[in-house]
């Protein structure tokens, strides 16, 4: 397929620039058996079924987004994999001007040496000294926000709080899972009384995610490895719900890409700990999930392929309209739409 297949026209006025406060309070667009329909994220556990089982991702997003400079020049430098403990692959801005071996000084005590470059453009970064590269991150980073909000204002103290989910625990994601930005513990209690499960898992989101397609093919397209893991005793329970005939629900993308790389043709879900690097386009066969929440996403992004590998090209681009004309909010603040897809869906 062509990168063009999956564009789309956006009005600038859609994309959030903040979330939806309280966060329980975002819209909720559902689309199943060819129907697309209203609602509100409160009335989730009504449009779900006693046993469905949510599927959330417990990352934690770390200040990934520094600026620092080398010599006379400015350079930005957005962390998006560890490589070790005080290594970390970084996308830089300006990289033309940081060789291997020089430092880039960073500021309040924080700096890292050019390790290797690649050929797009990142490079392998050593942070200097003993403390945790965390608690370097801490003192000098910023909340690495996606480029369609950073580059309409600057990012402030309220983002440490709002770009990240109820469930963040594991540190090392420098994107959030942002589907579920949406729940709060009262969203929760309801889906309890409803008799909908929730299970978490771990994917720390690189920064990979908002890389544009270049390629007009999209199966030229290369994706960022991520870091994610399901233990066993998740894998099994997971598995058992499919069993009892309960639905797997992935709260976002993420969620659902770890998920399907675990699982194989049998449709058993195993325990996985290591790199996905799964490029999810139409014609693929789900194997894990009966549905997904997510967010509204960018024309021509990786994302929007997934969600159109899900419910069928036409369908999500008949949804993204409806989207737009009922004034939806797009992207990572943005509201959430629930996708259950039919049997022949894809």
């Amino acid at each position: 397929m062509h990168l063009s297949d999956f564009d789309f026209d956006l009005p600038a006025e859609r994309i959030a620039l903040r979330p939806a406060r309280p966060r329980d309070s975002a819209r909720l667009l559902l689309v199943e058996n060819g129907d697309i329909s209203d609602h509100l994220i409160t009335q989730l556990p009504d449009l779900l079924r006693p046993g469905d089982v949510l599927v959330f991702n417990d990352t934690k997003v770390i200040p990934a987004q520094l600026e620092g400079r080398r010599g006379d020049a400015s350079i930005g430098a957005t962390l998006h994999k560890r490589e070790g403990p005080r290594e970390w692959q970084a996308f830089l801005r300006n990289a033309k001007r940081a060789r291997v071996g020089d430092t880039i000084d960073f500021g309040k005590g924080v700096a890292a040496s050019v390790v290797e470059k690649n050929e797009d453009g990142s490079a392998l970064l050593h942070f200097h000294g003993d403390e945790p590269v965390e608690l370097l991150l801490d003192r000098a980073g910023t909340m690495p926000l996606p480029p369609y909000i950073a580059s309409r204002r600057q990012i402030d103290d309220a983002d440490r709080e709002d770009y990240q989910t109820m469930f963040a625990r594991e540190e090392g994601a420098v994107a959030a899972p942002t589907a579920a930005l949406h729940f709060t513990p009262a969203l929760l209690d309801a889906l309890d009384a409803g008799g909908i499960g929730r299970e978490t898992l771990t994917l720390h989101v690189g920064a990979g995610t908002f890389l544009p397609v270049k390629s007009e093919r999209i199966e030229e397209h290369k994706m960022h490895a991520e870091w994610g893991r399901i233990d066993t005793a998740t894998a099994e329970r997971l598995n058992a719900v499919r069993r009892a005939g309960g639905r797997l629900v992935s709260v976002g993308t993420t969620s659902l890409r770890l998920l399907e790389s675990a699982t194989g043709d049998d449709g058993i879900i195993r325990p996985f700990e290591g790199d996905t690097a799964i490029f999810i386009t139409p014609g693929y066969r789900f194997k894990a999930i009966d549905g997904l929440i997510t967010n509204f996403h960018l024309p021509r992004s990786t994302l929007f392929m997934l969600v159109s590998a899900l419910m069928g090209l036409e369908t999500m681009k008949a949804t993204y309209a409806h989207a737009i004309e009922a004034g939806y909010r797009f992207y990572s603040y943005g509201d959430a739409s629930l996708l259950l897809p039919s049997a022949h869906s894809g």
